[in-house]
C-alpha cells in the first residue's frame, strides 16, 4: 500500500505521517488548533481503489453515497445506491461523488485507519473516498470535527479561511458559505494530505479528472446529542428516579397552569439524579462502539464452540470491518453491547482492541476455553471472523 515505513505506534517516535512530528508533538501544536500541510505524508501513494471500484460500491444498498453537483449557479445532491446509468449520464465535469465509510467495505482502508491510531478508536468516524473530474467540488463548507484530507490519484486545490462570517447559502441542499475568503491555498499531489481541525473553512476543487481524496474524520458528538443518549442508558439502566409524584397536590385557580409547586418538584427529580464516572464510562463504551443504523453484520456458517476453540489454535481472529471494540478499565463494549472478559483474558482481548486482530498463538491452551465462552458468541453473530474466511 505504500504506507511509509517509519510508521510506529510510539507516541514519542517522528512520522513522515505528520511532516516528521511526533504524535505527541502533533497534538500538542496543531489538534484542534491549527491546520498542517504535509507533503509526501505517505511516499507512493497513489489510492486504495479505482474510480470504477468506488462507483460500484455506491451501487451497493448497504453503502452511503452521494453526488453532488453544480450546475447552473445551483448545487444539486442526489444520494445512493446508483446504478451504472446514473453515471453514464453526469456532464464530464463539476461533478463529485461521495462514498463514507468505505472502511467498513475495503480491508485496506481499514488497514488505512490505522495509522492514524494515534487518535483514539473512540474518536474515529470513518474514511470517506471521493472522486471528481475536473473543476468537481462539493463547495466551500466548515465541518465541525477534525479531517485529515489525503490526495490519492489526481490532483486538488485546496483553499482554507478562518473567518468567522458562517452565513450560509439558503436553500442549498447541503451547507455551503455564502461567502468564502481563501487565506491560504495549496494543490495536493498523490501522498500529500491536509489536517484541517474544526470550523475551518475550506474548498477542494478538482485538477484532474482522475481527482481521488481520502477523507479520514473524527466524529465528535454535540452536547444534546449526548445528554439525549445518556438519558437513554440512565434508564435503560435503571440508573432514573421513580415516576413523579405530588401526593401534597393542592387546588389552584387555573387547571391549564403548570404551578411553581409543579416546577420546584421537576426541578428536585432531575437533580437529584445520580450518576458516577462508571456510569459515563459504560455509556461511553455503549455508545462510541454503537454501529450506526444502516449497518448489518452477515453471521457465519455455524460451527460448534468446540470447532471454534480448535480453530483458534491455528487460526487468527479479527473484527470484522463494521465492529468497533472499545474498553474502559477492564470492561469492554462490542459493538454497543458489554462484552463480558475473564480477568485472565483482560491482556489478549485489550490486543484484539487495539490491533483489531488476535493472532493464533495470542493465548496459551489453557485457555482457550475461556477464550471461547467469551468470543463465541460475537463470532456467531458476525462481530469477528477468522482471517481466513472474512472476505
Amino acid at each position: 500500500m505504500g504506507i511509509n515505513p517509519d510508521y510506529n505506534a510510539d507516541m514519542n517516535t517522528p512520522l513522515a505521517l505528520l511532516n516528521g512530528l511526533t504524535p505527541t508533538a502533533f497534538l500538542a501544536e496543531y489538534w484542534q488548533k491549527k491546520p498542517l500541510l504535509i507533503r509526501n505524508a505517505i511516499p507512493n501513494f497513489k489510492g486504495l481503489l479505482s474510480p470504477e471500484e468506488l462507483a460500484g460500491l455506491a451501487c451497493e444498498e448497504a453503502v452511503e453515497s452521494r453526488i453532488i453537483q453544480y450546475q447552473d449557479k445551483i448545487w444539486r445532491t442526489e444520494n445512493g445506491p446508483f446504478d451504472e446509468a446514473d453515471f453514464t449520464q453526469l456532464p464530464d465535469k463539476d461533478w463529485t461523488l461521495l462514498v463514507q465509510s468505505v472502511n467498513q467495505h475495503l480491508p485496506e482502508a481499514a488497514e488505512l485507519l490505522q495509522h492514524f491510531n494515534f487518535i483514539p478508536y473512540a474518536r474515529l468516524d470513518d474514511l470517506m473516498v471521493s472522486y471528481a473530474p475536473t473543476g468537481g467540488s462539493v463547495g466551500a463548507h466548515m465541518d465541525s470535527y477534525d479531517v485529515f484530507l489525503l490526495q490519492g490519484s489526481g490532483t486538488r486545490r485546496w483553499q482554507i479561511s478562518a473567518q468567522t462570517d458562517l452565513t450560509l447559502i439558503e436553500d442549498a441542499p447541503i451547507k455551503l458559505l455564502k461567502q468564502f475568503d481563501a487565506e491560504q491555498e495549496w494543490v495536493l499531489a498523490p501522498g500529500d494530505m491536509l489536517y484541517l481541525p474544526p470550523s475551518m473553512a475550506h474548498h477542494g476543487i478538482s485538477e484532474s479528472d482522475d481527482c481521488m481524496t481520502y477523507s479520514i474524520g473524527f466524529r465528535a458528538p454535540n452536547a444534546l446529542e449526548l445528554m439525549h443518549g445518556f438519558a437513554e442508558y440512565l434508564q435503560d439502566t435503571n440508573k432514573t428516579p421513580t415516576l413523579y409524584t405530588d401526593p401534597n397536590l393542592k387546588t389552584q385557580k387555573h387547571p391549564a397552569e403548570i404551578s411553581q409547586a409543579m416546577i420546584e418538584n421537576v426541578s428536585s427529580m432531575l437533580r437529584n439524579i445520580d450518576w458516577t464516572a462508571s456510569d459515563v464510562g459504560a455509556f461511553l463504551g455503549s455508545f462510541l462502539s454503537e454501529p450506526k443504523p444502516h449497518v448489518f453484520f452477515d453471521a457465519p456458517a455455524p460451527i460448534s464452540m468446540q470447532d471454534f476453540i480448535m480453530r483458534c489454535t491455528t487460526n487468527a481472529l479479527t473484527l470484522d470491518l463494521k465492529s468497533q471494540l472499545l474498553f474502559t478499565g477492564q470492561q469492554f463494549y462490542l459493538n454497543g453491547e458489554p462484552l463480558p472478559v475473564p480477568e485472565s483474558l483482560i491482556d489478549v482481548i485489550t490486543v484484539l482492541a487495539d490491533t483489531r486482530i488476535l493472532e493464533a498463538g495470542e493465548t496459551d491452551n489453557t485457555k482457550y476455553q475461556a477464550l471461547a465462552e467469551c468470543l463465541y458468541p460475537a463470532y456467531q453473530a458476525g462481530y469477528i471472523h477468522f482471517v481466513d474466511e472474512q472476505y
